[in-house]
């Protein structure tokens, strides 16, 4: 039989091996430039990372507070709102609370009504005057509103409207002097009551509705040389009512 063409290798141990080096590039192949520069690179990473995670906290925090500015935003808006609605409110009420005060006064303005007699007490004669005599009845009955006077005998209209007002003389007859006395509406006469008896007693009376504006004053004057007398039983009065607003 002939051998193969094909060459074998050895396999004699004690054929040569090669036992030349490796190409392999091992840390102690780095230059010291090299290796700064790596320390550099990864100190930038590193630093980089840091201010990634900075910014990130930073855009956290300012998220934070566009929400929280938002808020308070929101929050300012319904303080005007409410704060509007409050003035709204308020003048409302002052509306209201005006109108109200409005109604009473009107309501006490309608309430006016006074009576009086002549004397305070006792019984006795005033007059006769050499002149007409303003008469000031001082025994008050009545004062709804206090719009007569029973120190001056006035009555001062507190509203515009129509009034009546009535007065009752009395008198001891006698032979000189009649009674008689003057309704004055701001001085001017408006009407009167006359009587006379030379004996006895006698009595008159008059009455009349005016319109009256803020302020006139309305009283009775006692006529030159007349006389009235008045005791207990009140027999000299005036009196007056507010008959309604105008």
């Amino acid at each position: 039989m002939k051998d193969s063409p094909h060459t074998h290798q050895s396999s004699n141990p004690r054929d040569p091996i090669d036992t030349s080096p490796c190409s392999v590039v091992g840390p102690s192949d780095t230059s010291p430039a090299q290796t700064t520069k790596l320390k550099e690179l990864e100190l930038q990473k590193t630093e980089v990372e840091r201010l990634r995670q900075e910014l990130q906290a930073q855009a956290a925090k300012l998220a934070n507070l566009e929400s929280q500015k938002t808020e308070v935003d929101k929050l300012k808006q319904q303080l005007q709102e409410q704060a509007a609605e409050l003035i709204t409110v308020k003048a409302r009420s002052t509306v209201t609370e005006n109108q109200v005060q409005a109604l009473k006064r009107d309501e006490e303005v309608k309430q006016v009504a006074f009576s009086a007699s002549l004397l305070a007490s006792g019984s006795g004669t005033i007059g006769p005057f050499n002149t007409h005599t303003n008469l000031v009845f001082r025994n008050v009955f009545s004062n709804i509103g206090n719009v007569y006077n029973p120190n001056t005998g006035f009555f001062i209209a507190p509203v515009r409207g129509a009034y009546h007002f009535e007065f009752y003389v009395y008198d001891l007859g006698h032979p000189s002097h009649g009674s008689g006395a003057v309704l004055i509406k701001n001085g001017e006469n408006v009407c009167a009551a006359y009587e006379h008896q030379p004996s006895g007693a006698g009595s008159s009376s008059n009455g009349a509705t005016l319109l009256l504006e803020v302020g006139d004053v309305v009283f009775l004057r006692l006529r030159q040389n007349n006389q009235m007398h008045d005791n207990e039983n009140h027999h000299c009065t005036f009196s007056g009512h507010l008959l309604f607003t105008m």
